[in-house]
């Protein structure tokens, strides 16, 4: 679907806007090591991959926390707005994780702008955003995401 570009000026109306997707990503044992690290979070379920394959998954899986933070990447794929001097990623409201992201999977975002509310200085969109894992019956993450755009 590409990109969806909003001038700040039309911001307030874009209310009910389907950003669409983004592309796929594939999660890589890499990134979940890496991510372990920066977070001392080494539990077997995402860093050993073959303790991992008798565990409850059949194999390592990604940290909620690690697909939640693909956001950043997903959202910047999805929507642009511009004539903007500062964009403010405010924080996330219902956060679940419905099922978990296998290593080696291929994951994707969808997002819909929920709601836009004038802020002192400028704008906050709502966003109900959906991380999908490939061909996979439930999502991996269901939030929304809340963003502060300032002119």
């Amino acid at each position: 679907m590409g990109q969806t570009v909003i001038n700040y000026a039309d911001l307030a109306t874009a209310a009910g806007t389907d950003l669409g997707f983004s592309d796929y990503r594939v999660v890589t044992q890499e990134q979940v090591n890496t991510f372990a690290d920066a977070t001392d979070d080494h539990q077997w379920i995402h860093t050993d991959p073959e303790k991992a394959k008798e565990g409850p998954f059949g194999g390592p899986i990604a940290h909620g926390y690690l697909t939640l933070s693909l956001q950043i990447a997903f959202w910047t794929e999805l929507f642009e707005v511009e004539g903007v001097r500062t964009k403010v990623n405010y924080g996330l409201e219902k956060v679940r994780f419905p099922a978990p992201v296998p290593v080696g999977s291929r994951i994707r975002m969808s997002a819909v702008i929920a709601e836009v509310t004038e802020v002192p200085g400028g704008y906050q969109i709502a966003a109900d955003q959906v991380i999908e894992v490939e061909n996979a019956p439930k999502p991996a993450v269901v939030s929304r995401g809340l963003y502060r755009f300032y002119a």
